[in-house]
């Protein structure tokens, strides 16, 4: 990210930043891998420690399932239930300790309460809906094809427009970053880029609320939830400045890599972790040399489990596919285009489809949420008709 600030902040840093009363606010570091990464510093109108632990925290850990069995998978992710609640509406689908994959359809918007992920970065992924996020950083709306990347640690409430939600969401371990091929040596995103500064969106709007009462949190650490009481409003930030904080990302901005023969899967990455990456697969051209074949070839994925999470549109390598639709190819066995699909790609000009893929270094462990929305033929799908 790039640096930004919003609201009031003193003229430098760790200084005396006095309220119109006279009184001091506190200020507050936020950085990653300690003090040696990026950060972003925060000033608060009532201390940001003023807070009690109430009840006994419970376990969110998902219940995985070690199937022995190396096969291709597909889960029908709309088959996941829709949930009132935000925490309870996410179900784990796929995991390992890089990243977890979930998937959420909650109903009802965060009132009642705030939420911290003191374990991960979260990218949130907007299937069906329009909203606010809310943060101690601001105010970012959402609508259908958002990425929104959340830093560990950022409290925030999500506001939902309607009951018609459907979200993709990926912890990571690790912060999350662009990738390090289409930064300069200032962190610059560059020509090359398939996105730039322009398209990232940042908060707009800064809230502060300076009150005292008695403000529900959970925070989530280790794979537990705890309750938390703060005794002031988690957001009443007066400003901040630097280079942590949540932002919003649209699919539909960015820009697809093309070229005279197939291009291979990186050139739709978007994000970056430790262990793992997220890519984009958006509408765009299809190759351009006479004898190109658009659909992709058969490959092997020897270092990496393969997921892919279909968005809209059709897609010219797969059969009966469907929104929400998760497939995994694991690593150790190959994978290509159904049967039929390459002669029938020759030809195509353009593409429609939209997904997001995820490809974890390590092997991905199935829960059994995962399990139980499993579609159990998927890996007899590369089979002709006319194999008994």
């Amino acid at each position: 990210m790039h640096y930004f600030t919003l609201g009031n902040i003193p003229q430098k840093r760790h200084t005396q930043f006095r309220k119109p009363n006279g009184e001091l606010y506190s200020e507050q570091l936020f950085s990653t891998e300690g003090f040696s990464d990026l950060y972003s510093i925060l000033y608060h109108a009532n201390p940001p420690t003023q807070i009690v632990q109430v009840g006994e925290p419970y376990s969110v850990a998902p219940k995985t399932i070690h199937d022995k069995q190396l096969k291709h998978r597909s889960l029908m992710g709309f088959k996941t239930e829709p949930v009132d609640d935000y925490l309870k509406s996410r179900k784990a689908v796929l995991v390992n300790n890089d990243c977890k994959i979930i998937l959420a359809a909650p109903r009802k918007s965060m009132t009642d309460y705030f939420f911290k992920n003191a374990d991960a970065d979260e990218v949130i992924f907007v299937h069906e809906g329009t909203g606010t996020l809310k943060t101690m950083y601001g105010n970012l709306r959402f609508e259908y094809g958002d990425y929104l990347v959340v830093p560990r640690g950022t409290i925030y409430q999500i506001q939902f427009d309607t009951e018609a939600n459907r979200l993709l969401i990926v912890e990571s371990s690790s912060p999350i970053v662009t990738p390090k091929r289409y930064r300069n040596n200032f962190g610059q995103l560059m020509e090359h880029s398939p996105f730039c500064e322009r398209d990232i969106r940042k908060p707009d709007t800064l809230e502060t609320h300076d009150e005292k009462g008695d403000f529900k949190l959970f925070i989530k650490k280790q794979d537990n939830i705890y309750p938390y009481h703060y005794l002031s409003h988690p957001f009443d930030v007066v400003g901040w400045d630097g280079y942590v904080y949540p932002y919003a990302f649209s699919i539909h901005n960015f820009e697809p890599i093309t070229g005279r023969v197939h291009q291979p899967p990186p050139v739709h990455q978007t994000f970056a972790a430790r262990g793992f990456v997220i890519c984009s697969f958006v509408p765009r051209l299809f190759d351009y040399h006479p004898l190109s074949i658009p659909a992709p070839y058969n490959h092997s994925n020897i270092d990496s489990d393969e997921v892919l999470y279909y968005v809209d549109g059709d897609f010219m390598s797969r059969k009966h596919v469907e929104r929400g639709m998760i497939t995994l190819h694991p690593g150790g066995i190959p994978h290509g285009p159904h049967p039929g699909t390459v002669e029938k790609s020759i030809g195509q000009k353009e593409t429609g489809e939209l997904a997001v893929m995820v490809d974890t270094f390590k092997p991905l462990i199935m829960t059994e949420h995962a399990a139980n929305i499993e579609d159990d033929s998927y890996y007899l799908s590369w089979l002709s008709d006319d194999v008994p």
